[in-house]
């Protein structure tokens, strides 16, 4: 089986700076894979490279077996390449039904407002939104504005998803509920890529793992293996958490990182 998305040595510059190098990696349909690194990784660059909002210094990539390597953000979403953004923005002055509405309609799934409304209305009962629809955006509360930006990003009916971030400022109980629904996500068949701080989301839903270090990939494999992996402890997981996790549970180790 081909993987659904192929990345050969990948780059990105701005000016001087490398903030993607050379990254090469597969991902295969059906998979959860975590993507993790320390702030300045290169890992939001990376996904904008992905999805078309910049465009690559050096390197192809695919998708379906098919060059995108010059594609638009809207091309992207149609093929079904679809993300949610680290800093979440409605539009704040539409209820969340047209929210919703407006991302069916974006990514070319919807012939009409009515056909989109009513996509629309079934991902926010997906993501438990469907008694907030006619609220404005602007009135929601930071969970539920994560939540409305995951049924956005389903509106586009993606074939691959990328969150970016997506439970950044939640607190324990509100994680909990996210990850819920990431796995009802990717049992519906749609792959996920997430781009995540907490090793306690990248350990409890990852499949595989790929670590960015100033832009270039420092690892990639299963979960704890990649933690165990001397380089990435001294890169981004620290020696204090080094000494924790040796002595311990990997799971129960890094939900404290």
């Amino acid at each position: 089986m081909k993987p659904l998305l192929e990345v050969e040595k990948l780059s990105k510059h701005f000016g001087g700076v490398h903030a993607v190098r050379d990254v090469s990696f597969t991902i295969g349909s059906g998979e959860i894979v975590g993507l993790i690194g320390p702030n300045g990784a290169g890992k939001t660059t990376l996904v904008n490279l992905l999805t078309g909002v910049h465009r690559p210094s050096g390197g192809v990539v695919r998708f379906e077996g098919v060059d995108v390597t010059a594609q638009r953000p809207h091309e992207a979403a149609r093929r079904g390449l679809a993300r949610t953004f680290q800093i979440v923005q409605p539009f704040p002055r539409m209820t969340v039904l047209e929210n919703v509405a407006a991302g069916a309609l974006f990514a070319g799934q919807a012939g009409s407002r009515a056909e989109a409304e009513r996509l629309a209305a079934g991902y926010l009962a997906a993501v438990g939104l469907d008694r907030e629809s006619q609220r404005l955006a602007a009135t929601l509360t930071l969970p539920s504005r994560k939540r409305l930006e995951l049924a956005k990003s389903l509106a586009m009916r993606p074939k691959l998803l990328l969150l970016d971030e997506v439970n950044a400022g939640l607190n324990t109980s509100e994680i909990d509920g996210a990850l819920a629904l990431i796995r009802r996500i990717a049992a519906s068949g749609i792959t996920v890529v997430l781009i995540e701080h907490l090793m306690k989301v990248v350990l409890s839903l990852s499949q595989r793992v790929l670590v960015l270090h100033h832009g270039q990939l420092l690892a990639s494999g299963a979960p704890e293996a990649v933690m165990r992996d001397p380089q990435v402890v001294e890169a981004y997981l620290g020696a204090r958490f080094a000494a924790r996790f040796a002595g311990g549970d990997a799971k129960s180790e890094a939900s404290h990182g």
